[in-house]
């Protein structure tokens, strides 16, 4: 298909002959940006009369030099073509010769009745639809083309089942410069019998009448592989060299779009990994932070606690405490005592009854929220080191509450009890 119009060659035509009678037209003014383009493909222009010269124009900018252009265009940098434009690129690259003779507006196209397909065909109504047929042929003789059509739909209706019949009005509404019609009446004759050259023969005639050149390629070829003739070949050739350039280009058109996805998906697929493994850093991040919130590695155990050194007395009687055996690390320092008193306790390993399950003790909700509080934590530490700094904190609720509900618990778990 021509990239121009037949009225813009009409009119280049018309502008080129103006430039062989008078040349010097191409000095006009609005002419500039052409005569630039001449220059520069090393075209020569007919010099200005001197009395045409305009005097209030530059000499230089009267006749723009021939290797200034050439610079210019040689230091203008190529553009960078986009996904887009590289696709729009391709589906212009596509350079086919229209065809004579095509119906570009089928305004003229009506539906035809295309008759009753449940009605029962009898021998009479088969008669009386050849009697149409006959007078359908006999206008077609005459050039009378719509009394053909009209004879022609008179026997499809008496006989709607009948291939052919359509197939003939067909090439009737083709006559009739009706290719949209035409193909309609092709598409059901193949319904009725796919093996039937004639209705691919007509409807490729028909695409070709309306630029499909593809669709008329085909049926061409499926017409010749049924019953071939001399028409239906000499149509077929005529169709096929812009046909083949189409598939061409569509073929590659479809490479550089599958491409273009398969390029697109994999960076979709990097930039959701990348998304996943900053989310697994986040979550990383967060779970360190949880586990640097509890002094000593709380909640999880405590971690690396070896047996603890030997728990001095608590003020009122808890004697001193043997080490807990299998728990690495130990609490800082000697444990002084609790006020109040709690009962002496022997080695875990050797009484069984000395401290309490620390499990439970650290499973308690009140006091794993009380040692995460760093005023808590720092007055149970400054009181295991010294047991008489417990005198510090007698007017300070919190600490004293804390420090009261683990004198229960280790008073629970006292000798005897």
């Amino acid at each position: 298909m021509s990239m121009f119009k037949k009225e813009q060659l009409d009119l280049l035509k018309a502008f080129v002959n103006a430039c062989k009678q008078n040349p010097t037209i191409l000095h006009t003014p609005d002419l500039a940006f052409f005569k630039t383009w001449l220059l520069s493909v090393g075209a020569k222009l007919p010099d200005l009369p001197k009395e045409d010269i305009p005097k209030d124009v530059p000499k230089d900018e009267e006749m723009p030099d021939v290797e200034e252009v050439k610079a210019e265009q040689a230091e203008a940098k190529p553009k960078v073509q986009s996904d887009s434009e590289s696709e729009e690129e391709a589906e212009s690259d596509l350079d086919i010769t229209e065809l004579d003779g095509l119906i570009k507006d089928d305004e003229k196209s009506v539906e035809l009745e295309m008759g009753d397909d449940s009605i029962e065909v009898t021998e009479e109504l088969m008669d009386e639809s050849s009697s149409k047929r006959s007078e359908a042929m006999a206008c077609l003789s005459d050039g009378d083309f719509e009394g053909a059509i009209a004879k022609f739909t008179e026997a499809i209706k008496k006989n709607p089942k009948a291939a052919n019949l359509y197939a003939k009005r067909a090439s009737v509404l083709i006559k009739a410069k009706l290719p949209n019609a035409a193909i309609r009446d092709c598409d059901k004759a193949i319904e009725i019998n796919k093996d039937s050259a004639q209705p691919y023969k007509w409807r490729g005639r028909a695409y070709r009448l309306i630029g499909k050149y593809v669709e008329a390629y085909h049926d061409f070829q499926n017409a010749c592989k049924l019953d071939c003739d001399e028409i239906t070949i000499e149509w077929k050739k005529e169709v096929e060299p812009n046909a083949k350039k189409i598939m061409d280009h569509e073929r590659k058109y479809e490479r550089l779009h599958a491409e273009r996805e398969r390029t697109r998906k994999i960076k979709e697929a990097k930039r959701r990994k990348a998304e996943q493994a900053k989310e697994y850093e986040r979550m990383k991040r967060e779970e360190e932070e949880r586990a640097n919130a509890f002094p000593g590695g709380f909640p999880g155990g405590m971690p690396g606690m070896g047996g603890m050194p030997g728990m001095g007395g608590m003020p009122g009687g808890m004697p001193g405490m043997g080490g807990m055996p299998g728990m690495g690390g130990g609490m800082p320092g000697g444990m002084g005592g609790m006020p109040g008193g709690m009962p002496g306790a022997g080695g875990a390993g050797a009484g069984g009854a000395g401290m309490p399950d620390l499990n439970a003790l650290f499973s308690d909700p009140e006091i794993m929220t009380a040692m995460q509080d760093p005023e808590v934590m720092a007055a149970f530490q400054d009181v295991s080191k010294n047991p008489a700094n417990m005198s510090k904190y007698e007017n300070n609720p919190k600490i004293k509450k804390v420090i009261e509900k683990l004198q229960t618990k280790f008073g629970k778990a006292g000798p005897g009890r």
